[in-house]
């Protein structure tokens, strides 16, 4: 029987279009998963974060139910319309074989000026390529003051020095 390892290699090898790591992940590598994660979406790029979906990838997303890459890659071109300055950290709440459960925040301001932090969890199942099938996401928003914002990092990845949510408080 071959090591993880080893069908990661072979997978990624023969389908250009795994993205590791694949599941049944250990704690690490849903670690790995939710920063990648994390990235993708701090990057603000639609159409490259779609692509680490299934074509056919359901979601929910508080009330928006987008289903394919083409739904999600709008979703998220108006998300971004609204959610101006947005800076987002993930962190592994629990997993199991091919799912993972995060919990996240992220700050952002309306184009009024109003800042927010949106707290969240996400419900996440992978298939076998490591491409996400299903997104459940659970969000609220509470309105802060600049004062108050502690996501200061330049638009894009967060920096590895940064804190987490825990360190955080939050």
């Amino acid at each position: 029987m071959p090591t993880l390892i080893a069908k990661h290699k072979e997978m990624m090898m023969t389908d250009p279009n795994t993205r590791p790591p694949l599941p049944p992940f250990s704690y690490e590598e849903a670690v790995v998963k939710t920063r990648k994660a994390e990235d993708a979406w701090n990057s603000r790029n639609p159409e490259a974060i779609a692509l680490a979906y299934t074509e056919d990838s359901q979601w929910r997303n508080r009330a928006d139910f987008p289903v394919g890459r083409a739904e999600i890659i709008a979703f998220l071109a108006n998300k971004w319309q609204r959610e101006q300055e947005y800076r987002l950290i993930k962190e592994v709440w629990a997993h199991s074989g091919n799912r993972i459960a995060v919990r996240f925040a992220y700050e952002w301001r309306d184009d009024g000026g109003q800042w927010y932090r949106s707290y969240g969890n996400e419900n996440w199942q992978f298939d076998e390529r490591g491409l996400m099938a299903y997104r459940h996401a659970s969000i609220n928003d509470m309105a802060i003051s600049e004062a108050d914002r502690k996501f200061h990092w330049p638009l894009g990845r967060r920096p590895d020095g940064h804190p987490g949510l825990s360190d955080l408080g939050l």
